[in-house]
């Protein structure tokens, strides 16, 4: 069989530029804005919890308003979903800016802007995962998902870097302004992708149509073990959440510190991902995606215990290499095992899955600081990934026998 056309094919296609443009620029937002929100809410409170608290703000708009959203994303047109969504992440990330600047942001505001970030991610991200397949053809997607996190991984590089050197020199608002033009400009790139019309899926909004996604998986063990996989290992080693705290409290490297701590996993992941471009998987790809969540974990908890700036940054583009192989096998999946007209609603549940892993985890993460340290719950956290991957590979044999990831869509379901 010959090997489908190269990354180059892709990158001359108007309408996947844009998207990914579009990307860049609104991951490279959303990472100044984390960043900036993360420390001015330590600053203010001192509260490890709080931090925790942060990420189950953003999260319960994405576990209240996820399956609806996917609805949304089947029936309106996906470009329209992810555009206005950007714009109206833009207009919070605006008032958290002004906010700073007229000295009315304290940590009620921040929680409550925090939150209407979470309702617009709540309805991007299903509207995005599904609107990808049409603009790529299928033969390309695997590609086309290594290109796309790399783009976002690129963005995740830069966005701490700058929020970093923008707050040293003019505080959090000087951070927030840019990013707030940064996301309206994504989301107008976002709205002029040319797509093929979209079909809307038949049927009305009532209950049972936001839960088809649900029984669509169900019916299958192999998606269903790939976004749990995701969705429990996560949760359980994710350590975000405590970066604000190993910058000011462990490894003494103040806010820059702090950005180079949340720009290393994207150094990973950026480099994993163009190399999966140019050479993507040819086998065992189920096997291949647990031994990176593994070594996900083992990597998340050398970074717990570590004192060193370097060595800490090391680990953690170690723990971004291995998380974009576990992305790209699972999207691949997912998006290629399920008909186009079902992809909002099953999209709407893996970014239910999503969200769970990364919010959950960082209310877990801040949680359990709080209680027992940052390095005691960091260090448990990920051994208790390398558990769950070493647990799933017995529990879902299928998904761990899967070999090449076009072998999913060849087998399925097609359109009636």
């Amino acid at each position: 069989m010959a090997d489908p056309p190269g990354g180059a094919a892709l990158l001359k296609r108007a309408p996947f530029l844009l998207f990914l443009s579009s990307r860049i620029l609104s991951q490279g937002a959303l990472q100044v804005q984390a960043v900036a929100v993360g420390w001015q809410l330590y600053e203010l409170t001192g509260s490890a919890l709080d931090l925790g608290l942060l990420g189950l703000v953003q999260f319960l708009p994405v576990l209240l308003m996820t399956l609806p959203a996917g609805h949304v994303a089947d029936r309106h047109p996906r470009k329209l979903v992810v555009g206005s969504c950007r714009m109206a992440a833009g207009v919070a990330v605006l008032a958290l800016g002004l906010g700073s600047l007229a000295g009315w942001l304290d940590r009620t505001a921040i929680f409550v802007l925090v939150g209407l970030l979470g309702i617009a991610r709540a309805f991007e991200m299903p509207a995005q995962q599904a609107l990808l397949p049409g603009v790529v053809p299928g033969a390309l997607f695997p590609r086309a998902v290594s290109l796309t996190t790399t783009a976002g991984q690129l963005a995740t590089i830069c966005g701490p870097a700058v929020a970093g050197a923008l707050i040293v020199l003019g505080g959090t608002a000087a951070a927030y302004l840019p990013a707030a033009v940064a996301l309206l400009a994504a989301g107008a790139m976002a709205l002029a992708i040319a797509v093929p019309p979209h079909v809307p899926a038949a049927g009305g909004a009532g209950l049972a149509r936001f839960f088809e996604g649900v029984a669509f998986l169900r019916a299958r063990p192999v998606l269903v073990g790939a976004v749990s996989l995701d969705m429990v290992a996560v949760a359980m080693g994710g350590a975000a959440a405590l970066f604000p705290v190993y910058a000011r409290d462990v490894l003494a490297a103040g806010p820059v510190g702090l950005g180079m701590l949340r720009a290393a996993p994207a150094v990973g992941a950026m480099a994993t991902g163009l190399f999966l471009a140019w050479r993507p998987l040819r086998g065992r790809s189920g096997l291949r995606m647990f031994q990176a969540v593994i070594l996900f974990g083992v990597a998340t908890t050398g970074f717990a215990l570590s004192t060193s700036l370097i060595l800490s940054v090391a680990l953690l583009v170690v723990v971004g290499a291995a998380d974009v192989v576990s992305v790209v096998v699972r999207q691949s999946i997912v998006q290629l095992g399920t008909p186009d007209e079902m992809r909002g609603r099953v999209a709407a549940v893996n970014s239910l899955f999503i969200g769970a892993s990364n919010q959950l985890g960082e209310f877990r993460a801040g949680g359990m600081a709080a209680a027992i340290g940052p390095m005691a719950a960091a260090a448990i956290g990920g051994a208790c990934t390398v558990a769950v991957a070493l647990a799933w590979m017995r529990i879902f044999p299928a998904l761990r026998g899967i070999d090449r990831l076009e072998e999913v869509a060849e087998g399925a379901p097609k359109p009636m």
